[in-house]
């Protein structure tokens, strides 16, 4: 079992790479025989090889935050400037708390934040935006999977109350009867867990916070915040940190999406959500939760409320969606051309494509078409 799933992990991970480089060679490939330069018949610019429309895109943008999204912006990066010559895009993985910070300051042209602006962020926001103010637009979506290392054990199950405990360092060994009862018949060791967590503020500590708070209240009474809140622990920086920890640590447990586990082998934890069997972290499986997702955001901003406590057949609960933060007037003159043509990829079929293969889950359609309207307005 355990060399299946490595093997599928494997999968989705080179998969992703060969649509990554697939893309990149043709738009590459048209760039050199495009009699035209590249301009569609509209007039617009264009990639031969791709539907990516360059339009005014020109000179650096610069942009920053969420490291949830950096697997995925990696890919949208790649294509993007392979399509767009003129254009460079300089996305900066750090963390959602920094890169609100550096779009509330001006330094960045868009920002990536794995919860929506609060209000006092957008506030904020008004200092840069001029005559608008900042807002959010789901790009990314996915799970945040449950990453575990432990020699000897090929899969393991844990539910809300199990993790809230793990997480808040009430449950202090393997062989816990809470974990035990949750894996009949598998030998769990009498070995300490070594839970790792963001270092840094991350949206997607907020989002393991909200699941938490959700289905365990009882056994997690923190606010959902970017900071960690819990005792105990060790942290490491970004999601890449922590799953780096996890990978090297026997009897390590932490969170990251599910694209690190996938790129670096690393088990995940099935979740036990009360329905008729436990459901695996995969993109299809977050896609069924986000699907249920309803806007919350008011006028052009396209915040999304989630349900954790989902019990749908097949949907895994502990998902989240990126943002990319923009203002809605007010961009700057001189990057607004690429902020406009780089985002219209990410929510094209073709940008949320690369997603599904990367092991993050395409914004539902309904959703989506919001989100290209309202690129398609930014001023």
């Amino acid at each position: 079992m355990k060399l299946q799933r490595k093997n599928r992990l494997r999968a989705t991970a080179l998969g992703a790479l060969a649509v990554s480089g697939a893309l990149v060679l043709t738009a590459c490939g048209s760039d050199n025989n495009s009699g035209d330069g590249g301009t569609g018949g509209s007039g617009e610019k264009t990639s031969a090889a791709s539907n990516i429309k360059c339009d005014d895109a020109k000179g650096q943008l610069r942009a920053s935050g969420s490291s949830a999204q950096k697997n995925a912006m990696d890919l949208w990066v790649k294509n993007y400037m392979a399509a767009c010559s003129g254009a460079e895009i300089n996305y900066k993985s750090s963390s959602s708390g920094e890169g609100i910070i550096a779009f509330n300051q001006g330094t960045v042209g868009f920002a990536g934040s794995d919860s929506a602006l609060k209000p006092e962020e957008v506030a904020d926001s008004k200092k840069t935006c001029k005559t608008g103010q900042g807002i959010n637009l789901p790009m990314v979506g996915g799970p945040i999977a449950i990453g575990f290392h432990l020699e000897g054990v090929d899969s393991l199950t844990l539910d809300a109350p199990t993790l809230a405990k793990i997480f808040n360092n009430k449950i202090k060994k393997w062989n816990d009867p809470a974990i035990a009862k949750l894996n009949d018949g598998a030998k769990l060791p009498d070995k300490a867990i070594q839970a790792f967590h963001r270092s840094e503020d991350s949206g997607t500590t907020q989002n393991l916070g909200k699941y938490l708070a959700a289905t365990a209240p009882s056994d997690w009474k923190y606010e959902a915040e970017k900071k960690w809140p819990a005792p105990g622990g060790q942290a490491a920086s970004g999601s890449s940190g922590v799953a780096a920890q996890v990978k090297q640590v026997d009897g390590a447990i932490g969170y990251f999406e599910l694209s690190y586990a996938a790129s670096q082998s690393i088990s995940t934890v099935d979740i036990n959500t009360g329905g008729s069997a436990p459901v695996k972290a995969t993109s299809e499986n977050a896609s069924k939760a986000i699907a249920a997702a309803k806007v919350k955001g008011t006028g052009k901003d396209l915040a999304l409320d989630l349900d954790y406590t989902t019990k749908a057949e097949g949907a895994y609960p502990l998902v989240l969606v990126t943002y990319e933060v923009v203002c809605d007037t007010g961009n700057k003159a001189d990057t607004l051309g690429t902020v406009k043509s780089f985002l219209t990829y990410t929510a094209s079929d073709e940008g949320q494509k690369v997603l599904t293969e990367a092991g993050y889950a395409p914004i539902p359609a309904e959703i989506n078409a919001k989100v290209r309207e309202t690129i398609g307005s930014l001023s």
